[in-house]
C-alpha cells in the first residue's frame, strides 16, 4: 500500500450463519481509497453496503481476503489493536447515530473528541455550531429530533481529526437543506486530506462524490466517477 493509499481491500468476503443457512453479504471485493478522496458507495437495502462500511472500520472481521486502513492490516490485528485502531483511525456516522442517552450533544461529541487523543481534533463546541446545533449543546438526546441527533453524530465524527470518515447514509433523517450543508462537511474533510467514505441508495448524493462504487449482491459492480462529471453540491436536489 502507497502512501497515499488509506484503504485497501484485496478479494474481501464476508459470510454469515443464519440458522442452517449461509449468507454472503460480501463477495470478492476490490477497493482502494486514496488520501483526500470521496467515495460513494451505492446501491439498494442489502446489497452489502453497511457491511462494507462495518468492515472498514473494524466492527466486522472478513471472511476471507485483507483489509489495510491507515497503514494497519486489520484483517489480521488482535482485539486489542483493533480497540486502538478505532479510537485514531477511523470515525464513524452511524445510520443509528449510536449516542449515548445520559450525554448532552455537547459531551457527546466531547467524548468522540477525546476518546480519538489527536490534539488536532476539533473543539465539540466548534463542530456543533458547524452542523447548526450550538444552541442545542445542552439538550439531551430524547430532546432532539432524529435529524438533530443525526447532526450530532455528524459533529461527533468531525471533530475527532481521524483519517478516515465513514458514513451510513448520513444525510437519511435530514431536511435537504441541512443535508448539503452536511455533504458540504464531508467535501471539506476530503479536501483536508481524509479518506471519506459514504454508503448510500441516493443517487444523487452519489453525483459530488470523486468516484462511485457500485454494488450488487454483495460485489463491487462499476467504480468510477460519476457518469455525468463531479457535480457541485449546490446543484443536487432530491
Amino acid at each position: 500500500m502507497d502512501q497515499t493509499t488509506i484503504i485497501e481491500l484485496d478479494n474481501v468476503s464476508k459470510r454469515y450463519r443464519v440458522g442452517s443457512a449461509t449468507v454472503t453479504a460480501l463477495q470478492g471485493v476490490a477497493l482502494r481509497v486514496t488520501a483526500g478522496e470521496f467515495v460513494v458507495v451505492l446501491g439498494p437495502s442489502g446489497c452489502g453496503k453497511t457491511t462494507l462500511l462495518n468492515t472498514i472500520g473494524a466492527l466486522d472481521t472478513p471472511s476471507e481476503g485483507t483489509v489495510w486502513v491507515a497503514g494497519q492490516d486489520i484483517s489480521q490485528a488482535s482485539r486489542s489493536e483493533l480497540f486502538t485502531f478505532r479510537r485514531r483511525s477511523v470515525s464513524f456516522i452511524f445510520q443509528s447515530f449510536n449516542l449515548f442517552p445520559g450525554l448532552t450533544a455537547l459531551e457527546n461529541v466531547q467524548f468522540g473528541v477525546e476518546v480519538s487523543g489527536r490534539r488536532t481534533a476539533a473543539p465539540a463546541r466548534e463542530v456543533l455550531d458547524k452542523v447548526g446545533l450550538g444552541e442545542r449543546a445542552e439538550h439531551f438526546p430524547h430532546e432532539l429530533s432524529g435529524g438533530e441527533q443525526q447532526r450530532v453524530a455528524v459533529a461527533r465524527a468531525l471533530g475527532t481529526g481521524n483519517p478516515v470518515l465513514l458514513a451510513d447514509e448520513p444525510t437519511g433523517e435530514l431536511d435537504f437543506t441541512t443535508g448539503v450543508r452536511i455533504l458540504e462537511l464531508l467535501e471539506e474533510q476530503a479536501g483536508d486530506g481524509k479518506a471519506v467514505l459514504v454508503v448510500t441508495h441516493n443517487r444523487e448524493i452519489a453525483r459530488i462524490a470523486d468516484r462511485v462504487v457500485q454494488l450488487s449482491g454483495g460485489r463491487v459492480v462499476s467504480d468510477g466517477p460519476p457518469p455525468d462529471g463531479k457535480a457541485d453540491v449546490s446543484q443536487l436536489h432530491w
